[in-house]
């Protein structure tokens, strides 16, 4: 099933029937108000909502990927892996490269289109992360023992390190790796395609400002 819209009198009444249809429990659901009507005097009173829920957001993932690779005829293995309100989906393809690309620009592309489906449908934003054959998992492994080695490089040196640009998905992995270690901070700076993360030395004694 997809995002549907529903009407009731009452908006407990409209997720109870949501959740019903959908065999799920009414915790599960989320909803956008489109409209209420008062009515009069409490006659012809109703609500309506577009409502879905995490298996609504799995259907779409398989259904525009499964339509995505045919049309440019290509066979494709999808994994759909859940993990709380975000989705990681492993691709696996003849020409994984390929869908990669230099530097994974395709693969970052790739992403950025899929993400915008998904929140267009559902208009809401939900986090997809789009990885082929564990290529994402591996750089983000990379990412992390990189950080590491450069944040121990400016705590002995105190010299800040700029790095080279990198998508909104990989400066994430650097912020939170680095979230909590002493004397770093983490900065993303520039615009677009050079937007990059600065690794800082911050002193245990701020300097004293004259």
């Amino acid at each position: 099933m997809k995002m549907k819209n529903y009407t009731a009198k009452t908006l407990e009444e409209l997720l109870a029937n949501a959740a019903e249809d959908k065999g799920v429990a009414v915790e599960d659901l989320q909803y956008t108000v489109t409209e209420e009507k008062e009515g009069l005097l409490g006659i012809g009173k109703s609500v309506s909502a577009d409502v879905f829920c995490m298996d609504d957001v799995k259907e779409f993932l398989f259904d525009y990927l499964g339509n995505f690779f045919t049309s440019i005829d290509q066979d494709i293995e999808v994994a759909i892996e859940e993990k709380r309100d975000s989705f990681i989906v492993n691709l696996n393809a003849d020409n994984n490269a390929v869908l990669i690309g230099k530097m994974g620009k395709t693969l970052a592309a790739f992403n950025t289109i899929v993400r915008a489906a998904v929140n267009s449908e559902f208009k809401k934003r939900i986090d997809v992360l789009i990885d082929i054959n564990h290529y994402k998992e591996d750089r983000y492994a990379k990412l992390r023992s990189m950080a590491k080695r450069i944040a121990k490089q400016v705590q002995r040196s105190k010299v800040d390190v700029e790095l080279d640009p990198m998508p909104n998905d990989e400066r994430k992995v650097i912020h939170k790796t680095l979230n909590e270690w002493h004397n770093i901070k983490t900065e993303s700076e520039g615009e677009a395609a050079n937007r990059h993360i600065c690794i800082r030395y911050v002193s245990d004694t701020p300097e004293e400002v004259a």
